[in-house]
């Protein structure tokens, strides 16, 4: 069973901090119809039961059970994209309608970050300005990769381009590229390769110059960051002698890296949790679960064992949320 948080969790007050769950997934019925056999695959024939017993009412009752007042939701990897445009364009149509609906039928329990069919740039272009004009989501969600581009690739710069306009939020999903789900054939992939495939994603945007031209996007990484607090250090110290880069990151490496977002599914824990926090600010960090592949229980659990103040546990859990979704103060 979840563990109930609600005690745990509390503000300098004293009252419930009634989370934020920012990484929160829903497995539509069109979607499962289209995707099952995919989302199956990538788990090498092991999913969770929560995740094939997915139905609105048991996410909301486990949200319920660990004190989350709303769930921001999205579709998680392998996402809307199977190499046809129509076929991407529907679904996400139909996701977008799914999420927008379940908002309307719990009020002030869920917020969505609509999907975009990537790499169909124009198709996403289209389903940006549906999605926020007339559904009103909370932002868009987007893959780490598509097929063997990361999000800096310069095909994805309309999109960027149209996000940077709106000032969007845009929450980044970890998947593996095509090079490298089958690595290592005995590890799945989804062990390694999602967690550095963050760091591609976020590299691809940094060394692109996509973090410097687009400041207006908001931009949400998952999992802590992936790989990427043990290894910016890195990164920083070796571009810093490529003058190539200079134009592009005219303010270092670390000063892009510390404006992002960072939710902690599965990463509350001290290894993860010290690296990041070495790297950014608590009004960087995020709470979220990773429902239903990961349980809201571990992550807030988590949370309340490493050393945070009550204060820190709030801006984690609910405040800092509410500074890139003011709706749901």
């Amino acid at each position: 069973m979840p563990l109930n948080v609600s005690t745990e969790q509390t503000s300098a007050a004293g009252t419930t901090t009634h989370l934020i769950d920012v990484h929160h997934h829903i497995l539509p019925p069109a979607y499962m119809a289209e995707a099952r056999e995919r989302v199956i695959a990538q788990g090498q024939g092991y999913l969770p039961a929560p995740v094939l017993q997915w139905t609105p009412a048991n996410t909301v009752a486990e949200m319920d059970q660990n004190d989350v007042a709303t769930a921001v939701v999205s579709i998680s990897t392998p996402g809307v994209w199977f190499g046809s445009i129509q076929a991407g364009r529907t679904l996400a149509r139909k996701c977008n309608e799914y999420s927008a609906q379940l908002v309307r039928d719990y009020p002030g329990r869920f917020g969505f970050f609509a999907a975009v069919p990537l790499p169909d740039t124009e198709g996403s272009l289209r389903e940006i300005a549906y999605a926020l004009d007339v559904l009103k989501a909370d932002g868009i969600g987007l893959m780490t990769s598509y097929g063997d581009k990361w999000p800096g690739d310069a095909a994805y710069s309309p999109v960027l381009e149209e996000l940077n306009r709106r000032n969007a939020v845009v929450f980044v999903h970890p998947t593996a590229p095509d090079c490298c789900r089958d690595l290592i054939p005995y590890v799945p992939y989804v062990f390694t390769e999602l967690p550095h495939d963050t760091t591609r994603a976020v590299t691809s945007l940094l060394f692109s110059g996509s973090f410097a031209r687009f400041r207006d996007i908001r931009f949400i990484f998952s999992h802590a960051g992936g790989t990427l607090p043990m290894v910016v250090g890195r990164i920083a110290r070796q571009s810093s002698a490529m003058k190539q880069f200079a134009e592009k990151l005219p303010n270092g490496v670390e000063y892009e890296l510390q404006r992002l977002y960072y939710e902690i599914a599965g990463s509350a824990n001290r290894p993860a949790m010290a690296a990041l926090m070495n790297l950014v600010s608590i009004s960087q960090v995020l709470f979220g679960s990773d429902y239903p592949w990961g349980r809201i229980g571990v992550t807030a659990a988590g949370m309340g064992n490493l050393g945070f103040s009550a204060a820190d546990r709030h801006a984690i859990g609910r405040d800092n949320a509410t500074v890139l979704f003011p709706r749901l103060r």
